[in-house]
């Protein structure tokens, strides 16, 4: 973990632990291979999650038992709450938030994206891997669909998260940015590299995900034309793969949406 220096001489791991909002056995993370049918759940979770995102855990259980998943609806919300993911339907709060942190009102209602860098958008997703899983972040631009930043982890601590903040907000300032009310984006870290760039902050209503919907159509896109055909084996593969998915849906994939031009060519207005 690059930001934590397990020989400082002045800042005991505890104390760097509680900065960076992780917890310190974190520190000490070695990935351990999940047991099969854990992964196979999970996949089929995501898979059922990305073609109908209003069924919540008790639906995707009745799904998985006539398919043979012997399982039940408890089981389905532990995964579902380790996956980072819910109902767009108002239900059980999976993207856990801290309670004790600030809630910032959702900014959007009856707004469209003017301009390039006018509206941030950022979100995580459940990334399949052959024998386990990992989670991406991504800021994308909601007027040109641009993915401006974006980061792999196996984890769902912070880092990675203001990691894609810091290369988002290195790039340019959004007028505002967008998020759910998850505790990566509620937390002092992450508020506060926005407001040091005098970013508004606008929060989805609670269990609205549908809100963020420029970012949920681009998981969509990133899970059936990339992650579900190449079933990546490694975290190494995952991040070339979806990498080089990103390079490609930037600059060379046309959006009908955009009348046929790239993100890339709306987003540094070359069209």
């Amino acid at each position: 973990m690059a930001w934590i220096d397990l020989n400082h001489p002045e800042i005991p791991l505890s104390t760097q632990a509680e900065i960076l909002n992780i917890s310190r056995s974190s520190i000490y993370y070695k990935s351990v291979p999940p047991a099969p049918r854990i992964v196979a759940i999970q996949n089929r979770i995501d898979e059922i999650y990305t073609d109908f995102p209003y069924y919540g855990s008790r639906r995707i259980a009745a799904v998985l038992n006539r398919e043979g998943f012997a399982t039940c609806r408890e089981t389905i919300q532990m995964h579902m709450r380790s996956m980072g993911i819910q109902a767009i339907y108002p239900g059980p709060n999976l993207s856990k938030r801290n309670l004790q942190h600030k809630i910032y009102p959702y900014l959007l209602r009856n707004v469209s994206a003017q301009y390039p860098n006018h509206i941030f958008g950022i979100d995580i997703t459940y990334i399949r891997l052959t024998h386990g899983w990992m989670y991406l972040v991504a800021i994308i631009d909601w007027f040109s669909r641009y993915v401006v930043s974006w980061q792999l982890d196996q984890t769902l601590e912070i880092p990675f998260v203001l990691d894609a903040v810091d290369e988002a907000l290195a790039k340019n300032t959004p007028l505002i940015m967008n998020s759910d009310q998850g505790s990566h984006f509620t937390s002092p870290q992450y508020i506060q590299r926005l407001l040091d760039k005098n970013v508004k902050i606008s929060m989805d209503g609670k269990c609205r995900a549908i809100d963020n919907i420029f970012t949920e159509r681009l998981w969509r896109s990133v899970k059936y034309e990339e992650v579900y055909i190449h079933n990546y084996a490694n975290p190494r593969e995952a991040r070339a793969g979806i990498g080089s998915y990103l390079t490609h849906y930037n600059k060379v994939r046309p959006h009908q949406s955009l009348q046929y031009k790239t993100p890339f060519e709306v987003y540094h207005n070359k069209a």
